[in-house]
């Protein structure tokens, strides 16, 4: 006799609201390479963040849906063919992940851990002297289902998404930061506070509604 396990149970459940999710099916329909696009668009439209001509730092970029939904923004035509974009570039867009990222046509792709000093010189390096007008971070760590563990990571990559914005964003760039409800949540608005005049908290549609992230929109980085 075979006894059918919760696991198998809970794997099916999750594939058929996968199949199912309406998001997933647009973002196939419009050459997504993920729901997450979505996420974005919304956060985008909310605060209008996104404009031609801007450097935009997409960090944990894999597997470049953000790096996509940017380049569409700041392309005079757009095509939906695999996320190119059929006018040409007007900005830069350098994306960065621990894990490879199939090419997005004009994004700068290096691949790196930014807890490492030397990914961080990289991305230094990258920006050419610049500043970026607008840092974005969907970084999440693997998480361990060790409440106090799982904590700790999360606000890890959060800090350093913020150490990196404060050094590398204009006065009057912006930073959106995926974070998690939980233990260090508040902590996490009180730093975005202490680091931007103006702190915004969106949860789109697009995520699920059974998680528990939500980004934080930071702007007008204030002076250390």
């Amino acid at each position: 006799m075979k006894v059918k396990s919760k696991s198998s149970k809970v794997n099916r459940a999750w594939i058929n609201d996968h199949v199912n999710d309406p998001y997933v099916k647009l973002a196939k329909l419009e050459s997504y390479r993920a729901r997450a696009a979505y996420k974005l668009k919304e956060i985008d439209e909310a605060f209008d963040l996104i404009k031609p001509g801007q450097l935009v730092v997409d960090l944990g970029s894999t597997p470049g849906a953000w790096s996509q939904y940017v380049r569409r923004k700041m392309s005079p035509k757009t095509a939906t063919g695999g996320g190119a974009a059929a006018g040409e570039l007007n900005g830069s867009i350098i994306a960065l992940d621990i894990l490879p990222m199939e090419p997005v046509p004009g994004v700068v792709f290096l691949l790196g851990d930014i807890r490492e000093a030397e990914v961080l010189q990289r991305l230094a390096a990258a920006m050419q002297g610049r500043q970026a007008d607008l840092v974005l971070s969907d970084m999440a760590p693997n998480l361990s289902g060790i409440a106090s563990a799982d904590a700790a990571r999360i606000e890890n990559l959060v800090e350093l998404a913020l150490e990196f914005a404060q050094a590398h964003l204009t006065s009057q760039g912006s930073l959106v930061a995926k974070v998690f409800h939980g233990a260090v949540y508040e902590p996490l608005v009180k730093r975005f506070r202490e680091s931007f005049h103006e702190v915004k908290r969106i949860k789109p549609r697009a995520s699920r509604d059974k998680s528990a992230e939500t980004f934080l929109v930071g702007s007008g980085v204030k002076s250390s």
